[in-house]
């Protein structure tokens, strides 16, 4: 009798998984393993696209082909519901972002006494990888490594430096920190760069917050037509597309709700992309998101009001959630166990939920279950294409 299993599933951290329970690095659904761990490919085992697979931190799932990557998306959105004994009325097909679709990232650099290394860290550890490829980085962003790393290897200092990097209208923002520029000659080769390169803005963090030094325009990202300044460190959804699609699903589930509130609203992402033909009040804690929120609203017309509110600390309670015909709500991963406890004991009949974290979602919408809600609608999303990150967009009625 052979020994040899058939992978039958991926588990949440990325490993192929078989029927008797056995974890196998490196495999996906239809491989086979021997009693020696040895993998034989099958239909959906893929050649990995970059040559940092295995080594990069970034990415976990490249060996999977799309047909697998859809299906581990779709299961843990699912798994974490069936947890809490939900069932969705119906499920949509997940949306994968395509390849080249990243526009933002968060790179480390470190001047070496050959030059320097830029990259993402390696999994499970603070060493670089210095990157030369990433079929995930939208080509604006892929394109400024080079450039990044001679100047980082010429005026950096001899220490972990942080580079976060962002797609807006104007072109790539980059944000370094760590990053003390000491005397007039390494401030000028930063002005000569960014000037070179055509970027949006320039900022450095020398432990006191980030400065800019350069800014031709005034920065935005363009919300559902609406150009918003786009303040540094900002969050911004990962792909474009995924953004267009989660808030598509948004805009038809409340298309009769008069009036909406977006919580946890960030710049105005979901606001912007609601506020045809109704008023939204948009709700958000962190000051600089929330008066880019604020003027951009002014500018669109109005039908977009935003509030400064902390809903962790401070919810918004039931007489207050009653005004409203449907609730948005974009929590970070932790989820929104205090605001899902007030929308549970209001009389709203419609809550759109999207997560970036199935886990503190499904636990949230359980409370909901109990409060009465059905979850009727819910669309797995992939946006961190090849990664285990996992998210998705819902809809609960009762």
């Amino acid at each position: 009798m052979s020994s040899s299993e058939k992978i039958i599933r991926l588990a949440a951290k990325g490993d192929g998984v078989t029927a008797s329970g056995r974890h196998v690095a490196g495999a996906v659904p239809g491989d086979i393993v021997d009693e020696a761990g040895a993998v034989t490919p099958g239909p959906h085992h893929q050649t990995p696209p970059c040559r940092h697979f295995a080594t990069c931190g970034g990415c976990q799932l490249q060996h999977a082909d799309d047909a697998a990557l859809a299906d581990f998306v779709t299961q843990r959105v699912v798994n974490a519901a069936r947890g809490q004994g939900l069932e969705p009325a119906e499920l949509l097909p997940v949306h994968l972002s395509p390849p080249h679709t990243r526009r933002r990232a968060g790179l480390h650099g470190l001047r070496t006494a050959r030059g320097a290394v830029l990259g993402y860290r390696e999994g499970g550890s603070h060493r670089v990888v210095d990157l030369a490829e990433c079929p995930v980085l939208h080509l604006a962003l892929a394109a400024l490594i080079p450039p990044l790393r001679k100047f980082a290897a010429a005026h950096g200092p001899k220490a972990m430096v942080g580079i976060d990097l962002t797609l807006a209208d104007q072109g790539v923002e980059a944000s370094l920190s760590h990053f003390a520029l000491e005397g007039l000659g390494p401030t000028e080769a930063a002005l000569d760069f960014a000037r070179e390169q055509g970027l949006a803005r320039l900022s450095f963090d020398q432990g006191y917050g980030p400065e800019t030094m350069w800014e031709p325009e005034p920065v935005t990202v363009t919300l559902a037509g609406v150009p918003v300044s786009l303040p540094p460190g900002a969050f911004l959804q990962a792909t474009h597309d995924a953004e267009s699609r989660m808030a598509a699903d948004a805009a038809a589930w409340l298309s009769d709700a008069r009036m909406v509130a977006d919580l946890f609203a960030g710049l105005g992402t979901f606001a912007f992309a609601l506020r045809e033909g109704r008023k939204v009040l948009a709700v958000e804690a962190e000051r600089a998101a929330h008066f880019a929120c604020k003027a951009a609203g002014a500018q669109a017309g109005g039908a977009v009001l935003a509030l400064h509110r902390d809903l962790f600390r401070a919810p918004l309670q039931p007489d207050e959630l009653n005004r409203f015909d449907a609730v948005l709500l974009d929590p970070p991963r932790a989820g929104a166990r205090a605001q899902i406890a007030e929308i549970a004991a209001s009389t709203l009949s419609r809550v759109v939920y999207v997560s970036c974290n199935p886990s503190s979602w499904a636990r949230d919408a359980a409370v909901l279950a109990e409060a009465g809600f059905r979850l009727t609608k819910l669309r797995p999303v992939g946006q961190f294409r090849w990664s285990t990150h996992v998210e998705l967009v819902s809809l609960f009625e009762r």
